[in-house]
């Protein structure tokens, strides 16, 4: 199975590093490789592109304008050199965010990321959609989700964390990982909110699992880790972890 993908960059340099990373994953078809965003454009409009490896600061058409700009929209993996863009780019759903310079090890994680997205989306299309029906029993401490393979039942206090996969979301055990077919954005809305935190754009943690909490990193059990931003950081230090942080004097 071969996947089509198509370059945007405006650097000659990044560009050519980026196509020779990409011609060493033998699933992909380049089927273009562009210096703007409006050239990506014109290709875009006539052409079906599974995956578009895209920069983000070009002139008169940016990375992101470009994807707004798509009716039709194919998975985008976005690779700048300004890491202040990230957050923006979660919110377009693109599928990941590489900071230059970009290595082949960081591009191949995201194409196989998107590789399994494409593949789960085709197996989902004709599947019902999702409800965890959690709402009329609070207290149970176990859930039911749909994965391709079936109904799985699951422990909340086994769940380590959860990583948004745009339409679908993969849950992580100490043994196991599971695809399910919510969104990360559904998911926070059913999972009982003193046991999950959302940390990140792209995931949600079972505070239960913390082992070390750092400004930028949450390090889990298992020896998980997941990045944290700065505002979700203060959220869960206010909502969870202060109130259980051993005081240094006693009143």
């Amino acid at each position: 199975m071969t996947y089509s993908c198509l370059i945007v960059d405006d650097n000659e340099i990044e560009r050519d590093a980026i196509e020779m990373h990409l011609k060493k994953i033998p699933s992909l078809n380049i089927i273009a490789v562009c210096n703007n965003g409006i050239e990506a454009s014109q290709i875009l409009s006539t052409t079906s592109v599974d995956i578009v490896y895209s920069d983000i600061d070009m002139p008169e058409l940016s990375g992101m304008d470009l994807l707004k700009s798509l009716k039709k929209q194919p998975l985008f993996i976005f690779i700048t050199s300004f890491s202040e863009y990230a957050a923006e780019s979660f919110n377009l759903d693109a599928l990941d965010f590489i900071v230059k310079p970009a290595t082949f090890e960081r591009i191949l994680k995201a194409t196989n990321k998107a590789i399994e997205y494409i593949e789960l989306r085709k197996q989902v299309n004709k599947l019902p959609v999702e409800n965890l029906n959690n709402d009329d029993k609070k207290d149970d401490d176990y859930f039911f989700f749909r994965e391709t393979k079936g109904i799985t039942k699951l422990k909340y206090n086994d769940v380590i964390y959860i990583e948004s996969m745009g339409d679908f979301s993969k849950l992580f055990t100490s043994i196991d990982k599971h695809v399910i077919l919510v969104s990360l954005k559904n998911l926070e809305k059913q999972l009982p909110s003193k046991i999950f935190s959302r940390v990140h754009k792209q995931y949600i943690i079972n505070i239960n699992h913390i082992v070390t909490l750092t400004n930028h990193e949450v390090h889990l059990d298992h020896n998980f880790l997941v990045p944290i931003s700065a505002s979700n950081r203060q959220e869960l230090l206010e909502k969870s972890i202060d109130k259980k942080i051993l005081s240094r004097f006693l009143k």
